[in-house]
């Protein structure tokens, strides 16, 4: 599991006065609640690091599992948007249920309750950690912290 508060994708269209594509945040609520991405690692033994400057395997790397976006993500994000776990029940069974009942999880429904942080709270949030925010037209709202990691299935859950 990969816990989380919130996560970010980039706007679907460039910022008209920037040029540059805005980062959209999204929590499952405005007090940003921890929950967890069904997150899976694995060793790999390849090459990682730039191409002039390689590192060896091997390396444990992680990604999240994908699902379908909701309502709330497709308009930003139409390919998919991350797994969320936000039960006790939900986490046991990414944890320890067997693939055929974990994949359950991978249901966009699980995240109806997301929605984009409105724009007050992500300057309260970025005032408090320093951190620059730039909003669009097109962004009501703008990531401050996070990455979305794409992966395949692997042997760790």
């Amino acid at each position: 599991m990969v816990p989380f508060n919130s996560f970010a994708e980039y706007a679907a269209e460039p910022n008209p006065q920037t040029g540059k594509e805005d980062m959209v945040w999204f929590a499952l609520n405005d007090n940003r609640p921890l929950a967890a991405f069904a997150g899976m690692w694995t060793e790999s033994k390849g090459d990682r690091g730039t191409k002039s400057k390689p590192v060896p395997g091997p390396h444990l790397v992680y990604g999240f599992l994908t699902t379908e976006p909701n309502a709330v993500v497709e308009p930003i994000h139409p390919r998919a948007m991350p797994v969320t776990l936000t039960t006790d029940q939900e986490r046991d069974v990414w944890m320890r249920a067997p693939w055929d009942e974990a994949r359950g999880l991978q249901d966009p429904c699980g995240m109806t309750r997301s929605r984009s942080l409105p724009e007050a709270r992500i300057r309260k949030i970025a005032q408090q950690s320093s951190t620059e925010v730039v909003f669009s037209d097109s962004a009501k709202s703008v990531l401050v912290n996070g990455s979305h990691l794409g992966a395949e299935p692997g042997p760790r859950r």
